[in-house]
């Protein structure tokens, strides 16, 4: 190894013990909530699933009431003395959006919106009964990867036909659905949507749990293939950073577009992978394997190797998302050492008698196979 790659190594580990140094509290957060001078009331569509139950907790914790609308299907008892109404994003099925009207919220939070014709209905109905409507979109909403810095200015993904309601084989069509879905929210209320503009969200209750890969890998300890570079960047935004920065924006009545990724200063995969053993401990050690080589050999990036991207090959700027909008309108992270705790203590606590929700990510036979490939590759 190079003395200036170990030298940065070194670095790195030192940074993240003084990250994992850092104080935790045994609840959700290590922030504690202030409570908010003004009481909101506030309607989400969705806060059943990942992001939705954070921004409730959130809410709720700064002293606001919450009113949760869905379909009752997804674990109906999950805020008890939460008032929930029934119904359907589709105003064309079931009852549709039947249960919102004749009611006034001092803003709604959709967090369940992919398509635009649904959310243009929600949007129009609750236009002149909510000050301030807060749509969840992506970062994927960008149609070009290679710009490092990216700011909400950002060239915009498109598709052939608007009003086709489907993400796509791929899910190629995922960000310009999002982007139209942006455009209904602010046309419907008059420029009073706040669009929030998400990265890779992480932490607890993780429906998608890539990032949950690297505390359970490192935790289990071994040698462990580190993919690319160690100073590939990476972005992502734990859940409750997120949840806390859309109720920052109902409380201050912010609306515009706003990337919302994180951490607040720039990161690397070698500073989360050091980060997750500085919390883990145990024997874990790293070999750091190119990305041309995992690529020759079928292991893929974000999937088998989740949260990284190489920066290369029209995907520099991917994890370099310019987030400074959203840092001046309140948006904070917190430790990793928080991150990783918290996921853990999620992942822990999964019933054994379920599966867990893996997406991808690298099995254990197919790491050692590459291990011991990139050591004999003479």
């Amino acid at each position: 190894m190079p003395q200036s790659r170990r030298a940065f190594l070194q670095a790195v580990s030192a940074a993240a013990t003084a990250m994992a140094a850092a104080p935790m509290a045994t609840g959700q957060s290590t922030r504690a909530a202030t409570r908010a001078s003004r009481k909101l009331d506030l309607l989400i569509l969705g806060g059943t699933g990942f992001l939705g139950p954070a921004i409730v907790e959130s809410a709720m914790a700064r002293g606001h009431r919450m009113t949760i609308f869905n379909r009752g299907r997804t674990r109906p008892n999950i805020f008890p003395g939460v008032e929930r109404l029934v119904g359907n994003r589709d105003p064309l099925k079931d009852d549709g959006l039947a249960a919102l009207k004749g009611r006034r919220w001092d803003a709604v939070i959709d967090t369940s919106g992919y398509y635009p014709r649904m959310v243009r209905a929600s949007a129009r109905l609750l236009a002149d009964v909510v000050q301030q409507y807060v749509f969840i979109s992506s970062t994927l909403v960008y149609s070009d990867n290679s710009i490092v810095g990216m700011d909400e200015s950002g060239p915009i993904a498109t598709m052939e036909d608007p009003t086709l309601e489907s993400m796509g084989d791929q899910g190629q069509h995922y960000g310009a659905l999002k982007a139209l879905c942006e455009q209904a929210a602010d046309e419907a209320t008059g420029g009073r949507a706040t669009n929030i503009r998400p990265g890779l969200i992480v932490g607890p209750r993780d429906n998608v749990p890539r990032f949950t890969y690297w505390p359970v890998r490192v935790e289990r300890g071994g040698e462990i293939l580190a993919p690319g570079d160690p100073d590939d960047p990476v972005q992502y935004i734990d859940v409750r950073d997120l949840a806390d920065f859309v109720i920052t924006c109902i409380e201050n009545r912010t609306t515009g577009y706003f990337n919302a990724t994180g951490p607040n200063s720039p990161t690397t995969i070698a500073e989360l992978l050091y980060g997750c053993k500085a919390v883990t401990g145990g024997d874990a050690t790293f070999t750091w394997v190119p990305a041309e080589f995992l690529e020759q050999r079928g292991v893929n990036a974000w999937a088998e190797m989740p949260v990284w991207v190489p920066p290369r090959e029209g995907y520099e700027g991917f994890h370099r998302i310019d987030i400074g909008k959203a840092i001046a309108a309140g948006l904070r992270s917190r430790p990793l050492a928080d991150t990783v705790r918290a996921t853990l203590r999620w992942y822990h606590a999964w019933p054994r008698d379920r599966p867990f929700p893996w997406r991808g990510s690298l099995e254990a036979e197919r790491e050692a196979e590459v291990l011991a490939e990139w050591h004999d590759r003479g």
